[in-house]
């Protein structure tokens, strides 16, 4: 028998916790977010990861992932990624089986991490102490005061120099609504901090061409899916044809779906998403993708389950500081990190793994499965 640490059990626990306020992007709106937690065990020792998606990725982790996870060695984390990739062939990979792969995935780092008493950064080998950050909301539902407010408090209280709002509203149909928010959000942080927008796929090729001229007036340097990431052929047009960074990729699903990407020149800065991607052993392939092509990688959402693996490559331009999932995650988890200055240091107290454990009484009455 083998003396190297197995994975003994893979369990899972939902959340849904409420928003603060209604909140809107472009194409979307809600109010409640669902985490899908995953734990898994080896001895006395537990990782955890998780994923923000429908309470039904618990089930797929149950009844398609554990059984092929469950018994592989634990430091083994790419080949249980790849059994667990190979389980979900009939059930389809992009969606919630990804995501479901995606937690079991980061909950693995985090276990292996744990077991050799390391940062999961250790782990991974740092290519920079600090991760920048970027403050994104801005939220499509707020009025000016609550908007003003929440870029203020990035810019002044935390000192963070750079912030995102959503724009696009109603399917591009509030396109001057949208610019005058640009302009109030301008005027909220100065001229220092940079502004980025994030349309959510809202407007049509030429729309986005045109508001991109309003948006340069206001020094915006990043648009984020000026059109659906399912057209690449037209975000590469807008590419080409506006002054700021065009960026995409946080609905990436799988490998390919980068590839794809990149070899369309549809973006100047990739996105990806580790708690979408197939976690931490996936996101690296596509950070590596990304760097082979003189392309950044930024983080998509889910700050704490990115913090340690975007400090492990070259190319990543920043991670995305998203209010809803920063208040879900400072809810459910202690040792959480603080992006005063404009960056977080994952692994700077030397805790082992993600540096996250439950905060259970505190997470209980949001419990739903």
């Amino acid at each position: 028998m083998s003396d190297q640490p197995a994975v003994d059990a893979v369990d899972t626990a939902v959340y849904t916790v409420p928003t603060d306020a209604p909140e809107a992007d472009g194409t979307l709106a809600w109010d409640r977010t669902t985490l899908v937690l995953v734990t898994v065990r080896s001895g006395s020792a537990t990782g955890l990861g998780y994923t923000y998606a429908p309470a039904a990725t618990a089930h797929v982790v149950r009844e398609l992932l554990a059984g092929p996870v469950t018994g592989l060695d634990a430091h083994d984390v790419p080949r249980a990624n790849e059994r667990m990739s190979r389980a979900v062939r009939n059930a389809g990979l992009p969606g919630m089986a990804a995501q479901a792969i995606a937690a079991v995935d980061i909950a693995l780092w985090d276990l292996k991490a744990r077991l050799l008493g390391l940062p999961l950064v250790r782990l991974l080998g740092a290519a920079r102490d600090d991760v920048p950050v970027y403050g994104s909301g801005g939220f499509t539902t707020y009025d000016g005061a609550r908007q003003e407010r929440q870029l203020r408090g990035w810019t002044e209280d935390q000192g963070i120099p750079r912030v995102k709002i959503k724009i696009g509203e109603s399917w591009g149909g509030r396109q001057d609504r949208d610019l005058e928010r640009v302009a109030r959000a301008r005027a909220a942080i100065g001229d220092a901090a940079e502004l980025y927008v994030d349309a959510n796929g809202g407007y049509t090729a030429g729309q986005a061409v045109r508001v991109a001229d309003r948006l340069a007036g206001q020094g915006v340097t990043w648009f984020e899916e000026p059109v659906s990431s399912d057209h690449l052929a037209g975000l590469a047009d807008i590419r080409g044809r506006v002054p700021m960074d065009v960026t995409a990729g946080e609905y990436g699903y799988t490998l390919p779906y980068f590839e794809h990407m990149l070899a369309a020149g549809a973006v100047d800065c990739l996105q990806a998403d580790v708690t979408r991607c197939g976690g931490i052993t996936v996101w690296l392939r596509a950070a590596a993708l990304a760097h082979a092509r003189g392309l950044d990688v930024s983080g998509h959402c889910a700050p704490h389950a990115h913090a340690h693996v975007a400090a492990a490559v070259p190319n990543l331009r920043h991670l995305e500081w998203f209010h809803d999932h920063v208040r879900i995650e400072r809810l459910l988890f202690d040792g959480v990190l603080d992006p005063g200055g404009g960056s977080v240091a994952p692994g700077a107290d030397g805790a082992p793994g993600l540096g996250l454990t439950m905060a259970e009484e505190r997470a209980a009455p949001y419990r739903v499965a």
